[in-house]
């Protein structure tokens, strides 16, 4: 699946923002309806659930080198399969990640976002995630850049 099929936008960061708020990142899909439908789909047909993606970004060069330029990439948990993958920079994902952690309710929950994945401007699907992880130029994790909720092992 091409990568420029995808259009990524943010809503919940910065100057977005305002209060904390969970941050909503929408990915808008323009490319064969089937296509993506399929690789979002289990082997009975249904949509997969939250628990069963993933979301990272793999860096592609050092995050020292300024303008680092990576891959958001959302898989199946279970096979491992790309669902889909789209060019981002670190200076648009890392401050998403922050966002993210600092909308911590008063509750005390994990900090979250919400992934929507839209097909020509039409909800697909909607998930709630906990975690995105992040990965340097060489695959080596991130910790200090990923979002991992409390009682999490890696």
């Amino acid at each position: 699946m091409r990568r420029d099929y995808f259009e990524l936008t943010v809503e919940g960061v910065a100057e977005d923002a305002g209060e904390p708020t969970t941050p909503l990142v929408r990915i808008d899909f323009h490319g064969p309806e089937g296509l993506l439908r399929d690789r979002l789909s289990d082997a009975d047909g249904e949509l997969l659930s939250a628990s069963e993606i993933d979301v990272a970004f793999r860096l592609r060069e050092p995050l020292e080198s300024g303008d680092a330029e990576g891959v958001v990439g959302v898989t199946n948990r279970f096979t491992g399969d790309f669902v889909l993958e789209l060019n981002e920079s670190a200076d648009d994902v890392l401050p998403f990640i922050r966002a993210a952690r600092e909308s911590v309710d008063a509750t005390g929950d994990d900090a979250r976002y919400r992934v929507e994945i839209d097909l020509d401007g039409e909800r697909l699907a909607s998930y709630d995630k906990e975690t995105f992880l992040v990965y340097d130029h060489e695959g080596n994790l991130l910790r200090s850049e990923s979002l991992i909720p409390s009682g999490v092992e890696l």
